[in-house]
């Protein structure tokens, strides 16, 4: 099930942003699998247990080595029965291994051939080492994320990693699959984190080249600089998301707190927005987190409480919609976007018992070389 069922993509085992952007396919209802090294060195470093790689979700690995003649050549018979390929080594690495391009279209002229890398296949970054840090520092994304005199904030690895590496490959290969469907030929899709990233800063660009956006972190509407879109504290040390960026919505947040608007200074002028601001936390401050989402929950006040890893899959509205899920024991984010008639059917777990080589490949209509 699912609206990719039927597309079979091989996926070299790699970390981070490729095997997300297999994971999101495999969610999908493609049929994924994943060609790993006999000993694959472990992700970040970081040692745990398999069922807890959950961007390995939905597939099989096959353990193959490519430095022999017969693994490179089942690789390559699996190749020539896929779609698609996902790869995320640095630039040249899989020509040196023989499973370039110009050779895997010799074999299969239609596949997609997918590439994830930080800087993309050439400029003058591409042969270098980098990280989602780095990667969003150059697109002016890190620059604009943090508090007014205070150094940028990392935001986990999400904007370049995830955002936009994981996201954009995924995109990407759709889209040339789709263009495959039509024209019986396959393509390069080069998916770099710089660029991805630097795609979802667009509409801050129009914002900035309107002289409507400041260059200076925590000084603008949605970078914590207004007071109306900002974090709080509560008396119990847990925090309060406020979004309320429309009058309206302002109104109804202050008549719900219980907070007189004349007390506040003009919302709508920057000048005043430290005083407001420091008013707003105190009287945040003054009942817990969840005393104030009584007041507020269901309303369209724009303030939702700020909950940890481990409150929020419990919440109500997840719940509601199924929007976590767990799989052999780990909560995990369900499956997304949903769709009204191909649905997915729910993710397998990392693999923690692989099937037998002879297995997987009969699978694929191949035998043992």
């Amino acid at each position: 099930m699912g609206p990719l069922a039927g597309y079979r993509i091989v996926e070299f085992a790699g970390i981070g942003p490729a095997p997300m952007a297999a994971m999101l396919l495999a969610d999908m209802g493609a049929t994924v699998l994943r060609l790993d090294r006999p000993e694959q060195a472990a992700d970040l470093g970081i040692e745990k247990p398999a069922r807890f790689n959950l961007l390995n979700r939905g597939r099989e690995t096959l353990k193959l080595d490519l430095k022999s003649p017969a693994g490179l050549q089942t690789a390559l018979n699996l190749i020539g029965q896929a779609d698609a390929l996902i790869e995320g080594f640095r630039p040249g690495t899989m020509e040196r291994i023989g499973l370039g391009p110009d050779i895997c279209f010799a074999r299969n002229p239609r596949l997609v051939y997918g590439r994830m890398t930080g800087w993309g296949q050439d400029g003058p970054l591409a042969p270098t080492a980098g990280h989602d840090l780095n990667y969003i520092a150059l697109t002016g994304a890190l620059h604009a994320i943090g508090r007014q005199g205070a150094a940028p904030t990392p935001p986990l690895n999400l904007v370049g990693d995830f955002g936009g590496g994981s996201l954009y490959l995924a995109f990407g290969m759709v889209c040339a699959l789709l263009e495959a469907r039509k024209s019986g030929q396959g393509q390069v899709v080069d998916a770099a984190m710089v660029d991805g990233a630097a795609s979802l800063m667009t509409s801050f660009y129009g914002l900035h080249a309107a002289g409507l956006h400041s260059d200076a972190r925590g000084e603008n509407i949605l970078d914590s600089g207004a007071p109306f879109y900002d974090c709080y504290e509560c008396a119990d040390g847990k925090f309060l998301a406020v979004a309320p960026i429309e009058k309206r919505f302002r109104a109804v947040m202050l008549e719900r707190i219980g907070l007189d608007p004349a007390c506040l200074p003009s919302l709508d002028d920057p000048a005043q927005w430290g005083k407001a601001r420091t008013i707003l936390a105190a009287h945040f401050r003054s009942r817990p987190r969840d005393a104030w989402m009584a007041l507020l929950d269901g309303s369209d006040a724009c303030v939702s409480p700020v909950l940890s890893l481990a409150e929020a899959p419990d919440h109500p509205h997840h719940r509601a919609r199924g929007s976590f899920i767990e799989i052999d024991g780990v909560v995990q984010p369900a499956p997304a976007p949903r769709f009204s008639r191909t649905r997915p059917d729910r993710p397998t777990p990392p693999q923690t018992a692989p099937r037998s080589q002879d297995a997987i490949l009969a699978d694929w209509g191949l035998g043992r070389n």
